[in-house]
């Protein structure tokens, strides 16, 4: 069985899984630079027990990794919270009307998107972002396609529901 110790195999596996998980990452977080380091974060660890796992086991090893990491910052970003301050309103020479109806309508579609829970929204994005199949979805999320089916008609359900309201 190939090692993930190889750096030939290692180098394979962090091109094959690392653009998913970053775009995984941020579909969780909202946060480019936070699923970045996250995923940097995640293959390093991969580097430092390749010894330890499996090279079946890379992909599954990086995402839970990675989702375990993500839980770890957000519970950092409880404390830092508390002590940062509120972003200032920046100005431009755009029409002001033009910034409002483009700051209604990124505000609309983001509020529909954030309102569904996390695994629709996961699905969600992975689906109509990064146009992964469903059988793919599910192959990251490591549950069924019915599954990922399941989700994804939920969370068109949810969104349809937002839009008739508006």
């Amino acid at each position: 069985m190939p090692s993930i110790c190889d750096e030939k195999n290692y180098t394979a596996i962090f091109w094959e899984y690392s653009e998913t998980l970053h775009n995984y990452l941020f579909y969780k977080t909202g946060n480019l630079d936070m699923a970045l380091d996250l995923t940097q974060e995640a293959f390093m660890r991969l580097w430092q027990n390749c010894a330890s796992v499996l090279f079946n086991s890379a992909k599954g090893y990086v995402f839970k990794t990675a989702n375990n990491l993500l839980l770890n910052q957000y519970e950092h970003q409880k404390v830092v919270l508390k002590f940062q301050q509120k972003p200032t309103l920046s100005h431009t020479n755009e029409n002001p009307e033009f910034i409002l109806e483009e700051n209604e309508l990124k505000e609309r579609l983001e509020a529909a998107i954030s309102a569904l829970p996390e695994k629709q929204r996961v699905v969600f994005l992975l689906s109509r972002i990064e146009k992964k199949t469903y059988q793919e979805i599910a192959d990251i999320l490591e549950i069924s396609k019915q599954a990922v089916e399941k989700r994804m008609y939920n969370a068109l359900d949810a969104l349809r529901l937002v839009a008739q309201i508006n």
